[in-house]
């Protein structure tokens, strides 16, 4: 066995040899405890089957991990700096391929089909960027990738949000957008102590389990999510202002929106939080024909 990449020693001893300095425009903060990347790798339940996908491997301290575990590893990188570190921390692992490129101008469906197209099980595992975690979130689930679901360690606050519940201050519409495609469960909070340079947050790894259909039935997605959206815009307004002033024409169509109200069965007084899914899909059902 080789010995691990994630320990404060060998990666301070890495990063000098190369002589690289950590970006913060890139959100780069090393994972310096193994123990911590392997509790990550146990909760994707990776196996010989698996093919993981890593976005941003950094020096590889989970892709090592993964790759001891998994079929195979393919790692999204978009910092050439760090090409020649993967090349040299990876070289025990033959089972790893590192992509150049940034993973939200990625073709992800031609890269499963190509590189993973001989495992049964497919899993995103990842420590994303702080700066960029909700734009590849929204990436991976709206994309409908062929994978089982995702194991990503974020912002402990941003992770809060995905898995809270109706009429907490955490609930939003990042909360419904990822709930609609999958389950999502708080697995671990991770201390800011465990990374290099150490962050200004904790840490906290979500599971997200894809769903084999949407929780709720909706005419039309699109305007499912706008009217989410749109409900959430001022959490101080009530869910009538908020669809008024926030959906297309909506000020014109004052009188119908209150009507879709009615006939969806809420109080307009309501504020968007202390809806549940279901209120909000049989909302955007009444309200579709109005925006289709």
């Amino acid at each position: 066995m080789h010995k691990d990449i994630a320990t404060p020693g060998r990666t301070k001893a890495i990063l000098e040899r190369y002589g690289v300095s950590l970006k913060k425009s890139l959100g780069q903060n090393f994972l310096i405890d193994a123990n911590i990347l392997r509790k990550i790798v146990d909760a994707a339940g990776v196996s010989s089957d698996t093919g993981a996908i890593e976005i941003g491997p950094g020096i590889g301290a989970l892709t090592e991990q993964l790759a001891r575990r998994a079929k195979k590893v393919i790692a999204f990188e978009i910092d050439g700096r760090l090409l020649p570190i993967l090349a040299d921390t990876l070289s025990p692992y033959q089972n790893v391929r590192i992509i150049h490129q940034d993973v939200l101008k990625a073709d992800l469906h031609a890269v499963i089909a190509e590189q993973l197209a001989d495992v049964s099980d497919r899993m995103v595992v990842a420590n994303l960027p702080y700066y960029v975690t909700t734009p590849i979130l929204m990436k991976l689930l709206s994309e409908r990738l062929p994978i089982r679901g995702m194991v990503l360690m974020m912002q402990k606050e941003v992770a809060d949000r995905l898995a809270a519940k109706p009429g907490t201050k955490d609930y939003g519409s990042l909360t419904i957008a990822v709930q609609y495609y999958t389950e999502a469960e708080v697995v671990m909070t991770v201390p800011r102590t465990v990374f290099m340079p150490q962050p200004n947050v904790d840490s906290a790894v979500i599971r997200l389990t894809k769903r084999s259909a949407p929780p709720v039935d909706v005419s039309d997605e699109e305007t499912f999510f706008q009217v989410v959206r749109a409900s959430f815009a001022q959490r101080r307004k009530t869910l009538f202002n908020n669809l008024v002033n926030n959906l297309p024409g909506g000020k014109e169509k004052k009188g119908l929106i209150e009507q879709a109200l009615v006939a969806a069965g809420i109080d307009p007084r309501r504020r968007g939080e202390t809806l549940d899914m279901a209120e909000f899909a049989s909302l955007s059902n009444e309200l579709a024909p109005l925006f289709a």
